[in-house]
């Protein structure tokens, strides 16, 4: 838990028993999460609490949201030293049409993208849909 203290203290954010909590929680998974199936792992937290948490995590650079095409965004931690920005440290996600979990895939990092003149880019998103490992092993 001291590791955790201390990541947080160094991004700016003071560690509370929820954002510890939180934080640890989404450690352990391997898939991404809503916020609403967030909630249900802590069911005593106040949504507006976790909210405000997942936003600071957000923020500091913890967590990257994902939009998944399902119409709900979910949440991953983000890698060490990443900076979750356009051009740097962004990756593909899968999202299993089976199963319906996402996952980061990080090693598949996005290319850079060239846009016309007078285009910004200020989000990228890649979402490759289909069957996951799990799944597909299940299918034979």
């Amino acid at each position: 838990m001291e590791k955790i203290v201390q990541l947080l203290e160094s991004k700016g954010i003071r560690p509370t028993a929820m954002r510890l909590m939180t934080y640890k929680r989404l450690a352990e998974l391997e898939v991404a999460i809503s916020l609403g199936d967030l909630e249900k792992d802590f069911k005593v937290s106040e949504r507006s609490t976790l909210f405000r948490t997942m936003k600071a995590f957000e923020e500091k650079g913890i967590v990257h949201q994902i939009e998944d095409g399902t119409g709900v965004i979910k949440y991953a931690l983000c890698e060490e030293n990443c900076e979750c920005e356009v051009g740097n440290d962004l990756h593909l996600h899968f999202h299993c049409n089976n199963c319906n979990e996402t996952v980061c895939l990080t090693e598949y990092k996005i290319p850079h993208i060239n846009l016309p003149d007078g285009y910004i880019t200020e989000d990228i998103n890649l979402v490759v849909k289909g069957i996951c490992e799990k799944c597909s092993d299940n299918l034979d």
